[in-house]
């Protein structure tokens, strides 16, 4: 469960949220909250006032999982499959593991046939799937999808949905220019003026 308490940070002000488990997507218009929400809940930004919480943990003391609308600000390697790689070694994991986990992830994504390729030469939506693989490695209990979608056509971004749903991370938190996408999620949030006006399935 992740709970908000008296949280506000520039225009958002929740007094009280909980977000049960599994997708969540969150709509509004440009400047409602929707990437302030989100980065908040990912321990990205820290709030002016109360307080965010992770199965009562800090979101900061836990493996999280972001992908922003701007993959060339995420990706630091030159081939995909040291992008996809690099998390499970910074976390000095044993190379077979590396190479099994970054082949799974690889597969549910099916971009199987990028892994030797150069990052530089993939179009935006193929950076966006790389971006997605390298924030599900890990297995995080929290995946943050800030608007990535923007960067896909309307088959790959189904194909996101099924993707997550098949790896199914514990929390998802997504704001989405679909709203097709409503129909993937568990829970649907509009935001408006930094205030939540309408929750529900």
């Amino acid at each position: 469960m992740i709970t908000i308490e008296n949280l506000s940070h520039g225009i958002l002000s929740i007094p009280y949220f909980e977000i049960p488990e599994g997708i969540t997507s969150v709509f509004g218009r440009n400047g409602a909250g929707k990437t302030t929400l989100l980065s908040l809940c990912a321990g990205v930004l820290l709030p002016d006032k109360g307080l965010v919480r992770i199965d009562e943990k800090s979101p900061r003391t836990l493996d999280i999982g972001w992908v922003s609308e701007f993959p060339d600000r995420n990706i630091l390697f030159d081939e995909v499959f040291n992008e996809i790689a690099a998390p499970l070694r910074f976390r000095h994991n044993p190379i077979d593991q590396i190479e099994e986990r970054t082949g799974e992830i690889a597969e549910v994504l099916q971009i199987t046939h990028l892994l030797h390729r150069k990052t530089r030469s993939l179009s935006g939506g193929e950076k966006i799937l790389v971006c997605l693989a390298c924030a599900l490695v890990t297995d995080p209990i929290l995946l943050v999808i800030d608007e990535a979608d923007s960067h896909l056509d309307r088959e790959t971004a189904r194909r996101v949905q099924e993707a997550i749903r098949t790896v199914s991370p514990r929390h998802v938190l997504q704001s989405s220019q679909y709203r097709d996408n409503a129909s993937h999620s568990d829970q649907v949030v509009i935001l408006e003026n930094g205030q939540i006006s309408w929750e529900g399935i």
